[in-house]
């Protein structure tokens, strides 16, 4: 193991790893070719090699194949250090994307993959950079899915929605989102998404739900909303 990162070390801190790229390779972020002196690098893959025994890393080095657990476990650590967590100083330049929320009955698929990809690629670049840099999680309550698959439910059970009153069917709303409402959000996780999952928020949500109620209430008053009786052909 010592003569394989000794090896390592030797390859990793030969100029010739970064002398082909310069500035004009936007991917690195270097502004010019730089050595990486032999005993830091060395350090720093022994600590990695050794992390396995904390649980926190598993070197490629020591595995035949990828080990895929170790990408939760990593992803664990790097959140309980609050890496994911802005510190908005006052004049400061930040760089912030709500996250498009999710359906809470849903799982993922290749379009979420999709935006969760570029929004973390531009997230963790602008972070790279120095800037304070907020990605707000979230998810959407899908009011008329999350109906339907709650009457499913119910029908399983022997019982109607309209047996039931308003107060009843609600609180089991409430019942199965609390039950099997997070199964989207630990899917992004396990995608790797640097959000900082401590502002999380659901769409009824009483914060978000007052923001709501506020806006329609503007947009009524300044009249660009109404209720009007409107002839509809068919």
């Amino acid at each position: 193991m010592s003569t394989m990162l000794s090896l390592s070390a030797s390859y990793y801190s030969s100029s010739r790893l970064f002398s082909p790229f310069s500035s004009r390779s936007p991917l690195l972020f270097l502004t010019r070719p730089r050595r990486i002196p032999l005993s830091r690098t060395r350090r720093h893959l022994a600590v990695a090699a050794s992390q396995r025994e904390n649980g926190v890393f598993t070197s490629p080095e020591i595995s035949k194949s990828f080990d895929f657990a170790a990408e939760e476990r990593i992803y664990n650590w790097w959140e309980s250090q609050g890496y994911f967590r802005p510190s908005f100083d006052r004049g400061s330049d930040p760089f912030v994307i709500p996250m498009p929320p999710p359906n809470v009955t849903g799982s993922l698929h290749m379009g979420h993959a999709m935006f969760v990809t570029l929004e973390d690629i531009m997230i963790r670049y602008n972070r790279m950079k120095g800037r304070p840099t907020l990605w707000l999680p979230g998810t959407d309550h899908a009011g008329i899915a999350t109906q339907l698959v709650v009457e499913r439910m119910l029908a399983s059970e022997g019982i109607k929605r309209t047996e039931m009153s308003r107060d009843e069917f609600t609180k089991r709303v409430w019942q199965w989102k609390e039950k099997y409402g997070g199964t989207i959000t630990n899917q992004i996780k396990r995608l790797g998404a640097s959000c900082d999952w401590s502002r999380e928020h659901f769409t009824l949500d009483e914060q978000l739900s007052q923001a709501v109620v506020e806006a329609f209430v503007r947009l009524h008053e300044k009249g660009l909303i109404y209720q009007a009786t409107l002839k509809l052909q068919h």
